[in-house]
């Protein structure tokens, strides 16, 4: 079995196990959450966070205000969606990634892996509580395994989840998880699955009430408004968080949000469309950070129920017609790396050679739409409909014109175009921004909704894509060669068929005022205020 345990300066290296996930890292006592997101220092201020030097010194008090673009949408908060930002806020999950895809304790001080992958016996933290006031157990992660089986929660890790078949208690802070197979991904579950009151949960899924064990409790919402929290005062974490409490202000439109962070009615977002990112960039004023986890791609999805995109030449066609250069340089302000695949550089599975597959080739595209016997084709391309998707959406719609596809753009706002992704029931095209490509590889193929192979947004199926995202699952390793070798198959597979046509590689830009300290990111794109503060 591997062993982990927090403070021990790493596991024992064993046979089955990922190197990635699991073979070294070490974090000890109260410090655990002081670990940086992955991402790049490359714009960020001399001196002024951990990122560029951490001359500042954590100070007590404050409030941060935080904008959003997206509301609230309480019965997405077990999925990631447009809700990520807060989760981390109120709840904490098992494990935390550090930036080598390495697990370190967050609620689980220690693991050990069986060596044939089929269990982890968890050492849990036994000095957390609940807002409410009850201890933390074990009986919670039971609970939490369980909730995001719940095919209703709409959980993108609902896959793995699954694979957890039984429950083995050591008393009320050790618990044995016993797999119905071995899978790459399990720690990609414990990251992204945030732990929930199992007495509150139906509350928090109807916006009510927020109860988990994280940094601050949730106190007030005003729908299409503003979401407040509280510091914590009985955290885990001693002397953390800094902040006196977070205040979530909800702007949809474009320029009022950039007005409120040039303004200072606002200390931080994610929400800045890139090419507004791109005229604050020499403003002392503030910090850009770019996040390099790739945590987001943008796309162009096909839905193969309709007959028009039914025709692979048609849909590599598309892939062919797009300038992604004028893409990221003009819609996302130069925040984002082109890429026909939709691993980013940090991946196992990206390889240079398949991200530039695909280029802007209109002749190409021509091309294969007359060998497909298209002569006209007219389609619709939905988009979520604030001001950056709505310029991507523009983009494309150009140079589909330019090689005889003509598009309709079909407005949706972000909770409908949530739950038609969902649903399976987006028109024949459509455009969005995917994740879950920053983790494990399998887990794309398994739970984004995009990629599932079992079930997916174009209702693509293929005997040969499921038996191969299936064999990169159903393993421990996932970063041995022989793991590469099949998820080079897998992107194989979605580079010709292209039912997802990948753009480009974007992650979250944080826009934040010089005052503001210490904020994270995990992979999910989880906030995490643990350590933030505001000085100056």
């Amino acid at each position: 079995m591997t062993v982990f345990s927090a403070g021990s300066g790493g596991p024992l290296p064993l046979p089955a196990i990922s190197r990635r996930a699991l073979l070294r890292g070490s974090l000890a006592g109260a410090g655990l959450l002081a670990l940086s997101a992955c991402r790049s220092a490359a714009d960020s201020s001399p001196g002024t966070d951990a990122a560029s030097g951490g001359a500042a010194s954590p100070r007590r008090g404050g409030v941060l205000t935080v904008g959003v673009g997206v509301d609230f949408t309480p019965a997405l908060l077990f999925a990631q969606s447009a809700n990520s930002l807060l989760q981390r806020l109120v709840f904490n999950t098992l494990t935390r990634y550090d930036d080598q895809l390495r697990p370190q304790p967050e609620l689980a001080k220690s693991w050990e892996v069986a060596a044939d992958g089929l269990s982890v016996t968890l050492k849990l933290r036994d000095d957390v509580t609940f807002h409410s006031g009850r201890k933390f157990t074990a009986d919670d992660v039971v609970f939490a395994v369980k909730n995001l089986q719940n095919p209703v929660r709409s959980a993108q890790l609902r896959s793995t989840a699954l694979t957890v078949s039984d429950f083995r208690k050591n008393g009320d802070f050790e618990l044995t998880l016993v797999l119905a197979h071995p899978v790459s991904n399990l720690f990609d579950l414990f990251e992204f699955m945030i732990i929930p009151d199992s007495q509150s949960v139906e509350d928090a899924v109807a916006g009510t009430r927020l109860i988990g064990t994280g940094p601050f409790t949730f106190t007030d919402r005003k729908p299409g408004s503003s979401l407040s929290f509280a510091r914590n005062e009985k955290y885990w974490n001693p002397g953390r968080p800094y902040l006196d409490g977070v205040e979530i202000k909800v702007i949809p439109q474009a320029e009022t949000l950039l007005s409120s962070v040039k303004t200072g009615q606002t200390h931080l977002t994610y929400a800045v469309r890139g090419k507004d990112v791109a005229t604050l960039k020499d403003d002392k004023r503030f910090r850009i950070t770019q996040y390099d986890t790739g945590a987001g791609a943008f796309y162009i999805g096909a839905n193969l129920s309709f007959p028009e995109v039914q025709d692979k030449r048609v849909r590599q066609a598309i892939a062919w017609a797009i300038d992604r250069d004028r893409l990221v340089q003009q819609a996302l302000g130069g925040y984002a790396t082109v890429s026909s695949v939709p691993w980013p550089k940090s991946s196992p599975a990206y390889r240079e050679q398949d991200a530039g597959r695909y280029h802007h080739d209109p002749e190409k595209a021509k091309a294969l739409l007359k060998e497909a016997g298209v002569t006209s084709l007219s389609l619709p391309l939905a988009h979520q409909s604030d001001a950056g998707s709505t310029a991507v959406a523009q983009i494309l719609q150009y140079d589909l014109k330019q090689v005889g596809i003509e598009v309709q753009l079909q407005p949706v706002d972000s909770p409908t175009m949530q739950k038609q992704l969902i649903s399976q029931s987006m028109p024949a095209l459509w455009t969005l921004s995917h994740g879950f490509a920053q983790a494990h590889p399998a887990t794309l193929a398994v739970s984004a909704y995009p990629f599932n192979e079992a079930k997916n947004t174009s209702k693509f199926s293929s005997p040969a894509y499921t038996e191969v995202v299936q064999k990169a699952w159903n393993r421990s390793d996932a970063d041995s060669p022989e793991a590469r070798a099949l998820y080079q198959q897998v992107t194989d597979i979605l580079l010709d068929e292209q039912f997802i046509i990948d753009l480009a590689i974007a992650g979250l830009v944080e826009v934040a005022g010089a005052q503001v300290h210490g904020a994270t990111l995990n992979k999910y794109s989880y906030l995490n205020l643990d350590d933030a503060y505001l000085a100056g």
